[in-house]
Order: C-alpha cells, then structure tokens, then sequence
C-alpha cells in the first residue's frame, strides 16, 4: 500500500507540473542571422595600342618626324586601389634613332637608395581613375631625330632595327588596413 501512495503521489505531482507548466508562458526572441559573406578581390589591367600603322606594330622612321605611339594602361573597374607601373625598355641602339617623354602622372621609380630603376615609372590608381585610359608616352607619340642619315638606317635589318618595349605591371596598395606600401616595395611584390 506504500507503493501504491507514494506511485499515486508521484502521479499527481506530475499531473500538476504538467497542468501548470502548461499554463506558464515564457517570454523568448529570436534574431534573423547574419549571413556574412567574404568575396575576392582582385586587380585587373589591359594595355593596348592603337597607333600602329600595321597590327605587328611596326613604324617607318622619317628623321625628323614624330610617330604616333600611344600605348594605354587601364586599370579595370572593380579593381583595388593600386600602384600601376610602366616598364619601357629600349634596344641597345634606340637613343641613336628615337625619344620620347614620359607622359604627365607618372614619376620616375626609385629605390631604397633614392637612385633611378631604369625604365620603370609608376602613379597610384583608386577608384575614381580606374576604367580610364592612361597614356604612357607624352602627346602619345616618339620623335626620330633629326641626325638620322639614309646610311645609318641603310645598316639597319629585321635584327637590329630599334624597338620600344612596353609592360604594364600593378600591386596593391596597402599592405594591411593601416599600412600602405612604398612604391618600391609594391614593384617588389611583382619582381
């Protein structure tokens, strides 16, 4: 009979935890999550040229003229803010036949000791330039120069005629969210 109370007992108290509990509201909240979503990032350049008279680049030197040559370096929209970089790099007889400028933006490339690395300038791009055309050599164009005699072009071939070689290179700008890097350690990262 004990057991029998004592399960009676039990029953009851759980009948009343269950009527009760029942009836108790709890009041809960519950948020919508938050997805976080991490996508890449990039830096994309092209450079073209439109100035050549033939699709193998190729011009006729006339002493004394000047010769449209008008490579562009774009960088492309959705890019990172960027340091963009030009390489021109001259055949060993160029200076005897050609000039040319810079053109306005871009600054001569130094290196840790403050002296010129041969060629290579470079201008920083951000978002507001990017999608934009940049031209490489002043008014787009080289200047034969005026010295230049029929005998010293008539000792020219396909081998040596002079020639103009241009590379567009970019790396980004910041190391992290509070440092930016030099100019020549953003060349660097690309060497």
């Amino acid at each position: 009979m004990k057991k029998k109370s004592v399960a009676l007992v039990l029953a009851l108290a759980l009948v009343v935890v269950c009527i009760v509990g029942g009836t108790l509201a709890w009041l809960t909240a519950t948020t919508t999550p938050v997805v976080n979503t991490f996508t890449t990032s990039d830096i994309n350049i092209t450079l073209e040229e439109t100035g050549a008279t033939n699709n193998a680049n190729s011009y006729q030197m006339i002493p004394g003229y000047t010769i449209t040559k008008d490579p562009k370096v774009t960088v492309k929209a959705g890019s990172q803010k960027c340091y963009l970089f030009v390489k021109l790099e001259k055949s060993a007889n160029f200076d005897d036949f050609l000039t040319y400028e810079i053109a306005d933006g871009w600054d001569q490339l130094k290196n840790d000791e403050n002296q010129d690395v041969a060629g290579v300038f470079y201008r920083t791009v951000d978002t507001n330039g990017m999608g934009t055309p940049i031209s490489v050599l002043k008014n787009d164009q080289v200047a034969v120069n005026e010295n230049v005699t029929k005998a010293m072009m008539s000792g020219l071939n396909a081998s040596s005629f002079p020639t103009l070689k241009v590379t567009a290179y970019a790396s980004q700008f910041n190391k992290n969210a509070n440092d930016t890097f030099s100019a020549f350690e953003a060349w660097n990262n690309i060497r």
